[in-house]
């Protein structure tokens, strides 16, 4: 059977010191506790170089460059009532200081240490990209 396809845009932002930001999901939310890279869903007309500009705008309190931000790779994954697409971008540039503006909490991990925190189906399998190629 054919599930509608949502389309998600994540970043792994890469400080001075190579590790990855991650954000730990408010309560109140699907998935809460479990730890994702920022992002969200793409809008309807919106690149998803746009969606993240814009996210990590709302989300960390950060600006982005579009020209900063590196395509990766990206997850597909089914969750039961619908398939997720989620192109992963790279960012290491950004203005302003990263805050949990919207998440529970957030941790700046090295690549190999993802593996410690518990992540949603289709962010996890994004660690081993990260681990093996940064």
């Amino acid at each position: 059977m054919s599930k509608p396809i949502l389309l998600v845009a994540a970043a792994a932002l890469i400080d001075a010191d190579g590790r990855v930001l991650i954000c730990q999901r408010p309560e109140g939310k699907q998935l809460a506790g479990l730890w994702e890279f920022p992002g969200g869903k793409v809008e309807a007309g919106e690149s998803p170089e746009a969606c993240l500009i814009r996210e990590l705008n709302e989300e960390l309190g950060i600006i982005a460059k579009r020209d900063c931000l590196a395509a990766f790779v990206f997850a597909s994954h089914a969750y039961d009532d619908f398939h997720l697409l989620m192109p992963l971008y790279l960012l290491r540039r950004w203005e302003g200081e990263v805050t949990a503006r919207e998440h529970r909490a957030l941790a700046w991990v090295k690549p190999a240490r993802l593996f410690d925190y518990p992540m949603p189906p289709a962010d996890a399998p994004l660690c081993a990209w990260l681990r093996d190629c940064l």
